[in-house]
């Protein structure tokens, strides 16, 4: 079994990936929400760590025991970050509701008005996370399109 090893990105790509509207939200979402001011000085790249595991870090993660705090924060952020992308591109309200057990199973909401903008089934949620910044922004910008589509489809319903 032969491996490939990603090489790092560059200073000018990690600009350029931390360039993404997404992660530019996700960054925003977690200073937003650091009462204290801890990650006042953190760089960008330094907050978005976290949500980067690959595949044996995620092996490592035991799914029998409780979800942390620390993890549903991410998870928080990781959406709010995609409702804030939401309601910039298409204008209207956004709100995200995460029903999360301690076992990691559990769902995901956004929604506007009587509108479901995006839902997702969470499973396993002790490890999330995503194999590179690439992939983060990827996903991210990948919800927040479907849920501008949902939005200009039906915009009586995302007004309601």
């Amino acid at each position: 079994m032969t491996t490939t090893n990603t090489p790092n990105p560059t200073t000018e790509d990690l600009a350029e990936i931390l360039a993404n509207p997404f992660l530019k939200g996700l960054v925003q979402q977690i200073r937003v929400n650091d009462p204290y001011g801890t990650y006042r000085n953190w760089s960008d790249e330094l907050l978005l760590k976290p949500f980067i595991l690959n595949k044996q870090q995620k092996r490592k993660i035991s799914v029998d025991g409780d979800v942390d705090p620390i993890t549903k924060g991410r998870i928080m952020a990781f959406y709010r970050a995609v409702a804030l992308r939401i309601e910039q591109e298409s204008g209207y309200l956004a709100q995200v509701v995460v029903d999360l057990s301690h076992e990691g199973f559990g769902w995901v909401l956004i929604f506007s008005g009587r509108l479901l903008l995006v839902t997702r089934t969470l499973r396993d949620a002790q490890r999330f996370g995503f194999e590179s910044l690439e992939k983060l922004g990827e996903e991210g910008e990948k919800l927040v399109q479907q849920g501008v589509e949902y939005a200009i489809k039906f915009p009586e319903v995302a007004k309601a």
